[in-house]
């Protein structure tokens, strides 16, 4: 079929060398890194895809920004001016820069958590799993059945499964459900959106039994295209609209804002009305982060950030950004690749246990697909699949993940058609010699957060 690239709605101003190791030399690396991608130097990557968070590239509005940021410690101007961009684009009262994601998740979900207690999620991501878990809570996870199929094409397949969340707070007691969080897009499940329809209901539900809803806010100017363009109430909404409708149902988010606010590093929290809840996190903020008014961010950090809050919105931008996924999916349906389809906003999710049916869950499919596709073309990804999602907190037991995927993470504003087309091609490449590549076993794994720092071995 002939497949439509859409042009990038900027030019190229500055720009990184890259080189490509030969085929000898990746082998050798990944072999010294144990076979665990995080561990491989950046300089030995030729397209590194192994997240899109932190590594966009930032405008010439946002580098002019950095000249301009304030950099008093306490009360500098680029802070007033991210709370104010936040709150125009949000709606809540309070808002507090961090220094990423995460710092939101232990600044907040500690204060929400304890021991006996439940998070209960559309899906929760790596790190907001071990937040819930280090608070002392368990997580779980309520995602809709089609999600389960990645060859199923339905617009919202991110969404949480309603009744089944019902179910749940009704098992487990509502009085110890501490929080629902809703992960928009849906990573885990492969960048996959979640309606407004469906954020109504989940907000109804935690009404009826007074629980906080938060959002996992790190993809929420994606999921609002998504909305845009596949709910019908929505069609001839503005992407802000839509925005602001979709937060009006939550009591607070968590965001990393090294996603879809496209800098290199920054995070933020925003808590609707509740100023008690807020004195505490600004307490914990100060512990863990900083002053309040810099979250452990420099100036520069905070003016970027503020900048990159608007452009992340603009419509003609989102419409390249997932215009890239589309066409690498494309791409994959004309070589009989199954991802988690349709494709999601940040990146395209290859079904790793389609593509290598002989290599169990135990032995991670998905991390066997990011080796290859190392030693294939120098391309680095990840697993998402039963290697990231770890052992049972409980028993000690592997977990069985819902999905095994690779994770081609596309940072923004970055890789061009002639990029993609050898992320494809690798994968094409790869598939050819599907039956012959082996699985892996762990030779050694931290407590939390495993996939991060674990050493493999190939299995013979």
């Amino acid at each position: 079929m002939a497949i439509k690239y859409i042009p990038e709605p900027f030019r190229i101003k500055m720009v990184e060398p890259i080189k490509m190791l030969t085929l000898e030399e990746r082998e050798q690396r990944i072999k010294e890194a144990n076979y665990n991608l995080f561990s491989l130097r950046g300089e030995d990557v030729y397209i590194d895809l192994l997240t899109d968070s932190g590594t966009n590239a930032m405008s010439d509005k946002q580098w002019a920004g950095v000249m301009i940021g304030d950099e008093a410690y306490a009360g500098g101007r680029s802070y007033f001016k991210l709370v104010e961009a936040g709150q125009e684009i949000f709606g809540y009262e309070y808002i507090q820069p961090v220094h990423q994601g995460r710092a939101a998740e232990k600044v907040l979900f500690g204060l929400l958590m304890g021991p006996g207690k439940y998070s209960i999620s559309n899906m929760h991501f790596d790190t907001t799993r071990a937040h819930v878990e280090i608070a002392g809570a368990r997580a779980i996870d309520c995602v809709v059945e089609e999600a389960g199929d990645p060859t199923l094409r339905t617009p919202f397949k991110g969404n949480m499964d309603v009744e089944k969340l019902e179910r749940l707070i009704n098992e487990y007691g509502k009085e110890n459900v501490a929080l629902v969080v809703m992960t928009i897009t849906n990573n885990s499940a492969g960048g996959q959106p979640v309606s407004i329809q469906n954020m109504r209901d989940v907000s109804a539900i935690c009404k009826k039994y007074g629980i906080k809803l938060n959002i996992d806010a790190a993809r929420y100017a994606e999921n609002a295209y998504f909305i845009k363009q596949r709910e019908e109430e929505f069609k001839d909404a503005s992407i802000k609209d839509i925005i602001k409708e979709m937060f009006s149902y939550a009591d607070m988010f968590t965001m990393s804002a090294k996603k879809d606010t496209i800098v290199n590093m920054g995070g933020l929290f925003g808590i609707k009305n509740d100023k008690e809840l807020f004195q505490k996190a600004k307490g914990n903020t100060i512990s863990f982060e900083g002053f309040t008014t810099y979250g452990g961010l420099s100036g520069r950090d905070l003016e970027a950030l503020a900048i990159g809050l608007y452009e992340g919105l603009d419509e003609d931008y989102l419409r390249y950004r997932i215009g890239q996924m589309e066409y690498l999916a494309a791409r994959l349906d004309d070589a009989g690749i199954a991802y988690q389809s349709p494709v999601g906003g940040h990146g395209v999710f290859v079904d790793a246990k389609a593509m290598f049916p002989h290599i169990p869950y135990n032995e991670f499919p998905g991390q066997a697909l990011a080796i290859e596709l190392y030693k294939e073309a120098g391309i680095r990804t990840c697993d998402i699949g039963s290697y990231m999602l770890g052992n049972d907190p409980d028993t000690g037991e592997q977990l069985h993940a819902d999905f095994e995927f690779t994770r081609l993470a596309i940072p923004r504003r970055v890789y061009t058609q002639a990029h993609i087309d050898i992320m494809a091609d690798a994968l094409i490449a790869i598939k050819e010699r599907a039956s012959e590549v082996k699985g892996y076993r762990i030779t050694w794994e931290p407590p939390v957060l495993r996939h991060f720092q674990a050493s493999l071995e190939p299995l013979k």
